[in-house]
Parts: structure tokens; C-alpha cells; sequence
């Protein structure tokens, strides 16, 4: 599972509820969380702001 889908079911957000709170569709929402759509930063900052963390801390991934 990935890091953004694992902190909505920790938090017991629904796609729909999560989308409401940043503002998008739950579709476009779900293609993010699917890794079916790239975002742009100002909505990976909304998407932070819900879970209290940074961009870096959800969307950065070290290999």
C-alpha cells in the first residue's frame, strides 16, 4: 500500500471526504492516490496540510 493511501485509512478519511477537504474530485483524488495522475504542488501541499505533514514527508520516496 502506498504512504498516501495507508495515512487515509489511518485517519479514517474516505476518498470522497479527503477530496471535499482539498477541493478536487474523488475521481482525480483517486487517480493521485494510484499513482494514475501526476499533481501539481499546491495540491500536494493541500493534501499535507490534512495530515499535518509536509509534501516531502508523504510524496518523497528514497531509493
Amino acid at each position: 500500500m502506498n504512504k498516501l493511501k495507508e495515512l487515509r485509512i489511518t485517519n479514517n478519511l474516505t476518498v470522497i471526504e479527503i477530496s471535499k477537504l482539498i477541493g478536487i474530485s474523488p475521481t482525480y483524488y483517486w487517480q493521485i492516490e494510484n499513482k494514475k495522475r501526476r499533481m501539481y504542488y499546491e495540491l500536494a501541499k493541500k493534501i499535507a496540510q490534512v495530515f499535518k505533514l509536509k509534501p516531502d514527508d508523504i510524496f518523497y520516496e528514497e531509493y
